[in-house]
């Protein structure tokens, strides 16, 4: 049976799918989700019409899908035509269970494609349907499951949401900027709850801190590009590098719990539901607390500070510590495609 699987390339491997999967599906979101939010948000401030619309599309859910299907079936090295039909399973799965949802769907998908494809002389027709059905039943499967799952983490944000405001911070922005850097939407959960006010100005600082802190600490690994891609894209890029070093989520984690109760128990900072959980992807979390909080020149030194300076500052001194201690090492940020 080994010898089947490795003749089909499928690895049954913990890295191809929990590190090299992870890490794609993550480009797979950026290339949708996260583009087209800056895109949205471009078009929104500029009044440029066709960049919202274009943004919008790019955001729907099965596009999303279909590129993290895509994404996962190339990083298991799939041949064209099981490549090709995950994106049905990636969207199909997207569409009940968000980006988990289309991960799972995609994977599973994608691997009996390959055990299947050239066992007939009729792939054109047997492989597309395999992949299919499987994407399709999958799919169906684990979306229940992850739809409660994030209701139950909907509720304890709205639990965190009625305690005091320096105990809520801490939860609100420890929850939610784990919810961006793991494949599940904080945005999602921020929409569902409603969230806004002091909840909201906790939940966008957590956010802020996983993407600053990662893009800082990793800046002389990654340079510029990184810096951009996981500052103003997604934390989520570094999921692949989290699961080989967990130890890497405490520099940024450590950031938002320090700096979240400063800024929503002292300073008052909001937000609301459209900018709580996305950080300073596309700076829509930035742009949302004008909004909230009227532009002024206090206003703005807030949130240069709290949502990038005191994350980027304490993610470092963190960083150093632990990279002294020998707990984080060269290499375990570096952002790596083949």
């Amino acid at each position: 049976m080994k010898k089947f699987f490795k003749t089909k390339g499928v690895t049954l491997s913990a890295k191809a799918y929990f590190v090299d999967a992870l890490s794609y599906m993550a480009l797979g979101l950026f290339s949708s989700l996260l583009i087209g939010l800056i895109i949205k948000t471009v078009g929104q401030q500029l009044h440029i019409p066709s960049f919202v619309e274009m943004g919008q599309f790019a955001m729907d859910s099965k596009i999303v899908g279909a590129a993290i299907g895509v994404a996962v079936a190339y990083s298991l090295k799939a041949p064209p035509l099981v490549l090709f039909s995950a994106v049905f399973a990636g969207a199909f799965g997207g569409s009940l269970g968000g980006p988990v949802g289309s991960y799972v769907a995609a994977l599973l998908a994608t691997e009996f494609g390959k055990l299947i494809y050239r066992v007939t002389k009729v792939d054109i027709i047997i492989v597309p349907l395999v992949v299919v059905l499987v994407g399709y039943y999958v799919g169906t499967f684990v979306g229940i499951p992850i739809n409660n799952f994030m209701v139950s983490l909907g509720s304890l944000v709205n639990w965190a949401t009625e305690q005091h405001p320096f105990v809520m911070s801490i939860i609100v922005a420890t929850i939610m900027g784990f919810s961006l850097t793991a494949p599940i939407s904080s945005a999602a959960i921020a929409f569902m709850l409603g969230l806004d006010g002091l909840a909201a100005g906790a939940a966008v600082i957590g956010c802020s801190a996983q993407m600053i802190g990662f893009a800082s600490i990793s800046y002389r690994e990654n340079g510029i590009s990184g810096l951009i891609a996981q500052g103003l894209g997604t934390s989520m890029l570094q999921i692949g590098n989290i699961v080989k070093n967990p130890l890497i989520l405490v520099p940024p984690t450590l950031a938002g719990i320090v700096t979240a109760p400063i800024a929503v128990g002292i300073f008052r900072m909001t937000n609301n539901e459209a900018g709580a959980g996305m950080g300073t992807s596309g700076l829509v979390g930035q742009f949302m607390a004008f909004e909230t909080m009227g532009f002024s020149t206090t206003t703005l030194l807030m949130v240069l500070v709290f949502h990038i300076l005191l994350p980027a500052s304490i993610s470092l001194l963190c960083f150093y510590f632990m990279q002294q201690k020998g707990w984080i090492r060269k290499g375990d940020l570096l952002l790596s495609y083949e």
